[in-house]
């Protein structure tokens, strides 16, 4: 019992660590979250009717530009590597369902940097080919570079879209 009670308390508080370094944003709004300049913006509202109740489906738009002298960069070896942590920001809608799937909130990732790698195989008849394989080298999010994307967020009839942002770097 002991243990389970800790165990909720450290959940909680590290959810709370997570949320008190959230900023609120509103529609139009520019935030500047660590030397980048987040914008938020609703795009589209309707009312719709899910499961009987009563909804508002905002489509939106999040963008974040580097106004920092900083790049990002993640350089990939030369051995197969998964990464995952790309993102630069996150904006989180509180309110949001997920209904429909839909989304509940927005994550902004780095710029993917193709690389044209040519390699030399057989193919099934035997005839000797040199062929071109795009692959990814790098990940990045230079000074002056600016990141869009898209959503849908459904929530309650009458209420708009509660939304926070924080940085993931």
């Amino acid at each position: 019992m002991k243990n389970s009670f800790l165990l909720l308390f450290i959940l909680s508080f590290v959810s709370f660590g997570n949320f008190i370094n959230a900023q609120k944003i509103s529609d139009g709004e520019n935030i500047d979250v660590n030397g980048m300049k987040v914008t938020f913006n609703i795009t589209n509202k309707e009312s719709i009717e899910v499961g009987g109740k009563p909804y508002d489906r905002y489509k939106v738009s999040a963008a974040v530009q580097n106004t920092s002298d900083k790049s990002y960069n993640i350089r990939l070896t030369s051995s197969p590597q998964i990464v995952t942590n790309i993102g630069i920001v996150e904006l989180d809608c509180i309110n949001a369902t997920g209904a429909k799937l839909t989304s509940k909130k927005i994550q902004l990732k780095m710029r993917t940097q193709m690389i044209n790698a040519t390699y030399s195989a057989y193919d099934k008849s035997g005839k000797f080919m040199t062929n071109i394989l795009p692959v990814i080298g790098s990940y990045y999010f230079d000074s002056g570079d600016t990141i869009n994307d898209n959503a849908i967020f459904i929530v309650p009839q009458g209420q708009k879209p509660d939304v926070t942002v924080r940085s993931l770097r």
